[in-house]
């Protein structure tokens, strides 16, 4: 082999090994791991107001990993009355039954926190 396709070689393995520890510390929740909190917000009810090109929102989402499904969520590009009528200005927004809002991307314990969900 050449010298220039060992450097290629060379260089794709060691790509391939930083990408493969990238994902591995990157890891998201496991999928699940939150239902019973996500179940707990819906039971209140507490909703997110969100939009799908928001990377807040997205980030937001990722947080709950596949247990996203049980949050209530309004998306604001489909639900636009609703958004209105909630007055909601920024992505995300969460609002609370008592009428308290948290706007902007929030933590699963502040969300613990204001609302009682207990956090597993």
């Amino acid at each position: 082999m050449n010298k220039d396709k060992k450097a290629v070689v060379t260089l794709l393995v060691l790509a391939v090994v930083v990408l493969a520890v990238y994902l591995f510390y990157r890891r998201g929740p496991v999928f699940g791991q939150y239902d019973d909190f996500a179940k707990c917000l819906a039971s209140k009810p507490v909703t997110m107001y969100g939009a799908y090109w928001c990377a807040h929102c997205e980030s937001q989402k990722n947080a709950f990993g596949g247990s996203f499904k049980y949050v209530p969520y309004v998306e604001c590009t489909r639900d636009v009355q609703e958004c209105l009528v909630q007055k909601i200005n920024g992505y995300p927004t969460w609002i609370f039954p008592d009428g308290r809002r948290l706007e902007g991307e929030m933590s699963l314990n502040d969300l613990s926190a204001q609302s009682g969900c207990v956090l597993n």
